[in-house]
Order: structure tokens, then sequence, then C-alpha cells
């Protein structure tokens, strides 16, 4: 009897003796796919440390440091899924969300609020995010996979309490370092985090425990708003 094996590549139904090599080609593929984004994001942390080291670490910057080395953390240790996405978009705007952030840079200009509401609104937007991946753990990644619904802790208030978290960040750093550049990097970060949560919840609403997730916890990013 002939095998009839999903590939889930482009969509497309393989049949007959060829299905079972397109399956393994495919296995093959994320694996590939998920060492780049390892290899990627532990890339990411080492320039983060650079420039840490070169600019000199602060009571300020240290949270920055733990979040991204749990980042680092996490994408090392997590468990490994077959169900993740293989278009190629859904991997540019996930790897191109994690780096644009990057391209802000503080300067000594006057604020447009409080330095001190600007610190403790970025603390708390980077404490929501580390408490975000304790609480998602082995289940972590950059771009849109599934690796297990997690349903505790600030996943009870809404379904990607992490980019909650970096959109707190991003509009604090704005409020504390106004220029046109950091305004375009920020901007773009939130805009590309609206598009991975599109496409991380294309991925995971295939799984019914998700769907039963999305119908008790209704916002995405911002409690009664989005």
């Amino acid at each position: 009897m002939e095998r009839k094996i999903d590939t889930d590549l482009e969509g497309a139904t393989v049949e007959g003796p060829k299905a079972e090599a397109a399956a393994n080609h495919v296995r093959r593929l994320k694996l590939w796919m998920d060492l780049a984004e390892r290899l990627f994001s532990l890339t990411l942390f080492a320039l983060m440390v650079r420039g840490f080291l070169s600019a000199g670490l602060t009571p300020g910057n240290a949270p920055a440091l733990v979040s991204e080395g749990l980042v680092a953390t996490l994408m090392v240790t997590r468990r490994p899924t077959q169900d993740m996405t293989l278009r190629p978009w859904d991997w540019l705007i996930g790897l191109a969300g994690v780096a644009a952030p990057m391209l802000a840079r503080p300067w000594h200009g006057p604020p447009f609020a409080s330095p001190v509401f600007c610190f403790f609104a970025i603390m708390f937007g980077m404490l929501l995010s580390i408490w975000g991946k304790l609480t998602l753990w082995r289940s972590f990644g950059l771009v849109a996979a599934n690796r297990g619904v997690v349903q505790t802790g600030p996943y009870r208030v809404v379904r990607h309490p992490i980019y909650s978290g970096y959109v707190v960040v991003y509009a604090a750093f704005i409020l504390a370092y106004p220029s046109v550049r950091n305004l375009a990097s920020e901007l773009s970060a939130t805009v590309l985090i609206v598009i991975r949560i599109i496409a991380e919840e294309r991925v995971l609403s295939a799984d019914p425990a998700y769907q039963a997730f999305k119908a008790r916890v209704p916002f995405r990013l911002i409690p009664g708003l989005f």
C-alpha cells in the first residue's frame, strides 16, 4: 500500500514512493533551521555583551543583559519540535524583530518624560519579559513554532507577555532618549512584534490546546486593546 505523508512544506501533500524521502528532507531542513536560529541568538547575545563591556555595565543596563542572557540559555536548552514554520517571511520577520531594537542608542538630550518614570517603566518591562521567559522556559523560541502551550504566570493575562514587556521598554526608551533613530528603531520593532504574533498564532492555532487558551485569554499584547 502506498504511504501518504503531509510534509507541510509549501502546504503540499506528497504521495507514493517519494513520500518518505520528502518527509526526511523536511525534517533535516527543520533541524538545520533550528540550529541557525540558535546560532543567530547566541551571536546577538555575544555582540550585546561586547557592547556592554565597552560602555560599562551599570545597574540600569544589567537587567537587559540578564534578559538576553536568559534568551541565549533557553535557546540552547529548549525542547525540539517538528511543528515549526518553514515560511521564509516568518523567519525574516522573527530574526529582524530580535535585531531591530539593537539599533537604538541612548543619548544625553532632554527626555520627553521624567527620567525616574522612564527608568522604572523600563525596569517593569524588563522584569515582565524575564517573567514571561522563565514561565515559557523550554518552550521558548524566536521564530513561529509550537513547543508546548504555556498558560500560567503572566500568560493568564495576555497571550504574549514577553512581547508586552518589550513594548513597554521600547515606549519608555523613546521617552527617555527621544531621537529620530530611536523612534524608527523602536517603532519598527513594535510593528515586527505584531507581525510575529500573527505568524506564531497561525502555527499555534493548529493545536486544540491553544484554541482553548485563546478563548480564555482574549488579548494578545495589551489587555483591553489588542
